[in-house]
């Protein structure tokens, strides 16, 4: 238990930090990120099913994807030359899967080019709206992502904690057998709350779409808890990885962000 706190304040104090003091750093953790979460994807496939994805093409894809989409906002570079050896790598993976002779040919392209979307897509969106979305008055601001952080945590947290001292009705027990109705209404209620002070705190959107990301982090954020979980136990495995000790993988950490992250991107390129 000792372990897992520690573990967990320094990834916290490590993420928090580098989403915070500058635009590079949020970069490069984001990239690490997507090149681990991708891994751990396609290699629990690889270990754990007869899929047998291009686990290197398939990184590399997720990478540079995350580069087309982040690129003109963070390394103020033209997207051009990553769309084009993105495409380059996309529909090189049917081409190789021409020559592997193994079973499953399409699952195991559809699989190597999953990472760009549930990987890849949900990590540079986020960047992405961040820095197109708000009305910053200074130069580099990560209110919109420490929001959306703050918002995800307290829902995680008083889902849990409303499950443990109010749960009786199952969510979705073939899933996720511990979550209950009580706990996702009450993270929900206390992730628009903390959604409410976000909005006095950070004064870059204003309350109404403060409250939308809250909602929609509420709702999509614990979608993609049972979206991880159900990919984890249809492959027999309790954790994505063992990068961060007691915690799992990076897909175990940031499995509400890939789902929400998204959805926020639509619900602010609409009321933008």
């Amino acid at each position: 238990m000792l372990k897992r706190a520690i573990t967990g304040l320094i990834f916290v104090m490590v993420l928090i930090s580098c989403t915070y003091f500058h635009p590079i750093l949020l970069f490069g953790l984001y990239l690490l990120f997507v090149i681990v979460g991708s891994w751990e994807y396609l290699n629990i496939l690889k270990l754990h099913s007869k899929i047998s994805p291009n686990i290197a093409l398939g990184i590399f894809n997720a990478a540079i994807a995350f580069l087309a989409i982040t690129s003109e906002n963070i390394l103020q570079m033209s997207k051009a030359p990553f769309i084009a050896i993105l495409l380059l790598g996309i529909f090189s993976t049917p081409l190789i899967e021409l020559y592997n002779k193994k079973e499953e040919p399409f699952s195991n392209i559809a699989h190597s080019l999953l990472p760009i979307l549930y990987v890849a897509l949900p990590f540079g969106l986020l960047i992405f709206a961040n820095n197109e979305f708000p009305n910053y008055s200074k130069e580099y601001s990560a209110e919109l992502i420490l929001g959306f952080y703050f918002i995800l945590w307290t829902n995680d947290t008083g889902a849990y904690l409303s499950g443990k001292a109010f749960g009786k009705h199952k969510l979705f027990e073939r899933i996720s057998p511990n979550k209950t109705w009580e706990g996702s209404i009450g993270g929900g209620a206390l992730a628009i709350g903390i959604s409410i002070l976000m909005s006095f705190v950070f004064d870059s959107m204003p309350i109404w779409q403060w409250i939308g990301i809250g909602i929609i982090i509420s709702i999509f954020g614990s979608m993609g808890d049972l979206a991880e979980s159900l990919f984890k136990r249809s492959m027999g495995v309790k954790d994505s990885g063992k990068i961060m000790p007691g915690h799992g993988g990076i897909l175990d950490r940031f499995d509400g962000l890939l789902i929400a992250s998204p959805i926020v991107f639509a619900f602010l390129l609409l009321v933008n």
